[in-house]
């Protein structure tokens, strides 16, 4: 049986800035991974937003 290791990544949730500040309701958040060796910061990118219909920066929360 394999071991389980902590390992360098880990799962990350990104939620859209703009949608959060506009006050509409719902929101836009994608779960998605990273290396936290590599990037021990938070993660800033642009992804697409369905609510507004356009491609708005999503950073990670928690």
């Amino acid at each position: 049986m394999a071991k389980k290791s902590k390992g360098n990544r880990v799962q990350v949730i990104l939620e859209c800035t703009e949608h959060k500040n506009s006050g509409m309701p719902g929101t836009s958040r994608y779960i998605t991974e990273k290396n936290r060796k590599n990037t021990p910061g938070r993660l800033e990118l642009r992804k697409y937003n369905p609510i507004l219909r356009r491609y708005t920066l999503h950073r990670e929360i928690k």
